[in-house]
C-alpha cells in the first residue's frame, strides 16, 4: 500500500496530525538535515504501524516535505486505523 504524507520537521515532538485530502500530516522532531527527518519518520511510523522499518520505504520526496511511502506487511484498513488511533491519542 502507498500513503501520502506531508512532513513538518523541527517539531517539539513526533505527532500524527491527521489526514487532509488523503495526505497524512506528520510532525517530526528531527531537522531536515542529511536525511535525519526521513529516518525519524520511518522510525516513528514503523512504531505506530507495528511493522519493521524495512517494510517502510520512501518512494518519492526524499528531499521534500511531501512524500509517498510504501508500506508492506499490513492491510490498508489497518494502516488507516492505526494512524487514526495515533492521531486521536495525541490530542
Amino acid at each position: 500500500m502507498r500513503i501520502s504524507v506531508k512532513v513538518l520537521p523541527n517539531a517539539g515532538k513526533n505527532e500524527i496530525l491527521g489526514p487532509v485530502n488523503e495526505v497524512w500530516r506528520i510532525k517530526i522532531a528531527a531537522p531536515p538535515d542529511k536525511g535525519k527527518a526521513n529516518k525519524e519518520l520511518v522510525d516513528f511510523l514503523s512504531e505506530i504501524l507495528g511493522v519493521r522499518k524495512n517494510n517502510l520505504n520512501i518512494l518519492k520526496g526524499h528531499s521534500s516535505h511531501n512524500k509517498i511511502l510504501a508500506v508492506e506487511g499490513i492491510s490498508p484498513e489497518e494502516v488507516t486505523s492505526r494512524l487514526l488511533g495515533a492521531n486521536n491519542s495525541t490530542r
